[in-house]
């Protein structure tokens, strides 16, 4: 056992550097109003002396924090006693762990449950469930699941979600991870793939199936609805399900039905998602896709605030990028693809099909969300294939692959998603960067990669990916709060961990404060940034120094410790739901 290390109280200094006073100089550090902890008292872990960014969006001032067993005990400028471990946080930020709000990490997990592209940016807590859940399941869903894996596979052993958050801690992951329930998961239960409306009883089961996911622990209901099934289910349905997840004290989030030509009747239809539920709602990757829509975020900011301003909890999160990452589906009407996989692929083959498919890709999208025609096969990376064969396409733009094939791009796409046995993953180009930017700076604005969490090794060399999987939080802190001074870092940090927390209703998690969780991130506001590129995504961020999760460091020093203490973190309807 380690022994403890004694206290001894240094003069107290300012050690930040010249940049760490320009970054923090729209939000003055402070040292007062923060009493100090006068009895000494004996601490698993002591951080000391670092600049204490709280989550709170008050100033920073320079003090320590001390940590007994999973808990947070004490936040104070100045704290005497004796711990196991000190950790001399000079110069550092101290701050919550980050919440990352929408996490496609359950593969990822599985294969490494270090995260580690995710830990080295300081996120603690990974939220799942863009309307696809790891549950619930019926055996027939587990069938097609196991069947359609990838790089990464495995048994399913689970149905419930309880059941999946028992697996998950079970198998040893080092962030926290927590889960929507999807709205496509629990239609596929109910209805399959088919492009069908419920009838009353049907409609009562999915509603009961939400019910018990919420009991649970899921946070609420999460919706996809750009792509099939998700897309066939029209706004009664989905106010349903939401209203019982609102119930249940959960909140609705939603991949909207459309974030390009008629994104702002989409942001109308989540809004009044949300009056009629009587629950809050959020956007999940707020964007304006394509050219012809740049000029939308003013009008959409404005339904936002207006909506906000009569009393309805609307928010929105976020990556930092231009590009978004999806499959060719969307690229593809979603009426060829009703049935699954294997009946799309099926459809793809027949000729006279075919040759529809093609026309409406080429054209003008009605009634569907076409990635291809707003980013243009030249703007289309292929990054994720299934089929060995096709993996040396991988970094190849959609025009490159069709001239070396001599086919058309909306051929090649057809092609590449039969050829595969996927719906192959690509990164569309979209998005205009002044308008990320200023998104930056809402102040209902969160955060969430849409990306796993990787590592450069193992199976995840298999397939590339989006850089944002390795760098979104930090460019957030890098690039934005840091170099381009969109917001302070008091209030990224709020955006990045007590807000979040709060939306997600958690009570013990998101605030640097006595009673709270000990998820802690320590890193350099100076020199945090992010390195991956979508040339060489797979590259870790820099600037995080020591992540504690539970209590337990899982990264100390700038590396990975190997600890394993995440544990799942359930909503607010955990074990009481109200009974209907």
């Amino acid at each position: 056992m380690n022994k403890p290390e004694t206290r001894q109280r240094p003069k107290r200094t300012l050690l930040f550097s010249a940049a760490l006073l320009l970054l923090t100089s729209c939000t003055t550090v402070a040292r007062t109003g923060v009493e100090p902890v006068a009895e000494a008292q004996s601490y698993d872990i002591l951080i000391d002396n670092g600049l204490i960014v709280d989550g709170s969006g008050s100033a920073p001032y320079v003090g320590d924090v001390a940590i007994r067993n999973d808990r947070i005990v004490a936040v104070s400028p100045e704290i005497t006693g004796s711990a196991t471990r000190v950790i001399d946080a000079r110069g550092l930020a101290v701050a919550p762990g980050f919440i990352n709000m929408l996490s496609w990490a359950p593969d990822a997990l599985v294969a490494d449950g270090a995260g580690e592209s995710d830990i080295r940016q300081g996120i603690t807590l990974e939220v799942f469930g863009e309307g696809w859940s790891e549950a619930p399941l019926t055996d027939k869903m587990v069938e097609t699941l196991e069947s359609e894996q990838g790089d990464i596979r495995y048994p399913i052993s689970w149905r419930t979600l309880d059941q999946y958050f028992d697996f998950i801690e079970n198998r040893g992951i080092a962030p926290n991870v927590a889960s929507f329930v999807g709205a496509t998961t629990v239609r596929i239960n109910e209805l399959d793939y088919a492009d069908v409306d419920p009838d009353a009883a049907q409609l009562d089961r999915m509603r009961a199936l939400v019910r018990e996911a919420m009991d649970d622990g899921a946070m609420g209901v999460g919706s996809s609805l750009i792509y099939a099934p998700a897309s066939y289910a029209e706004t009664p349905e989905l106010v349903a399900l939401a209203t019982e997840s609102a119930r249940c004290g959960g909140m609705y989030i939603s991949h909207m039905r459309n974030e390009s030509d008629h994104v702002l009747e989409a942001v109308d239809e989540l809004i009044e998602i949300a009056e009629k539920s009587g629950g809050p709602a959020e956007i999940y990757h707020l964007k304006q896709a394509g050219k012809d829509n740049w000029d939308k975020l003013d009008p959409i900011i404005a339904r936002v605030e207006a909506a906000r301003a009569k009393g309805l909890r609307i928010t929105a999160n976020m990556y930092t990028y231009t590009a978004g990452s999806t499959g060719l589906d969307a690229a593809m009407p979603t009426w060829v693809q009703e049935g699954g996989y294997e009946q799309w692929k099926k459809r793809l083959q027949d000729p006279e099909i075919r040759k529809r498919v093609l026309a409406e890709m080429q054209g003008k999208p009605v009634g569907w969300e076409n990635l291809f025609y707003h980013a243009g096969p030249d703007k289309t990376m292929l990054v994720g294939f299934k089929n060995d064969k096709l993996k040396p396409l991988t970094g190849k733009t959609l025009a490159e692959v069709a001239a070396m094939r001599g086919t058309s791009p909306a051929e090649t796409a057809i092609d590449l998603v039969i050829e595969d046995g996927s719906r192959v993953q690509v990164v569309y180009f979209l998005m205009d960067e002044e308008n990320v930017a200023r998104q930056t700076a809402l102040p209902w604005m969160s955060f969430g990669s849409d990306a796993a969490a990787l590592a450069p090794r193992g199976v995840f060399l298999k397939s590339s990916t989006h850089p944002r999987a390795y760098g979104n939080f930090a460019r957030l802190l890098g690039k934005y709060v840091r170099e381009e001074k969109r917001a302070t870092l008091a209030d990224a940090v709020r955006r990045l961990s007590s807000m979040p927390a709060s939306h997600l209703g958690l009570k013990d998690r998101g605030n640097l404060a006595a009673g709270q969780f000990a998820d802690v991130v320590i890193f350099d506001p100076a020199t945090i940034a992010d390195k991956a590129t979508y040339a060489e995504p797979q590259q870790f961020a820099v600037g995080v120094q020591h992540v504690l999760v539970n209590g337990q460091p899982v990264l100390s020093g700038g590396k990975m410790t190997g600890a394993r203490p995440g544990r799942a973190v359930r909503g607010p309807g955990w074990n009481s739901c109200p009974p209907r």
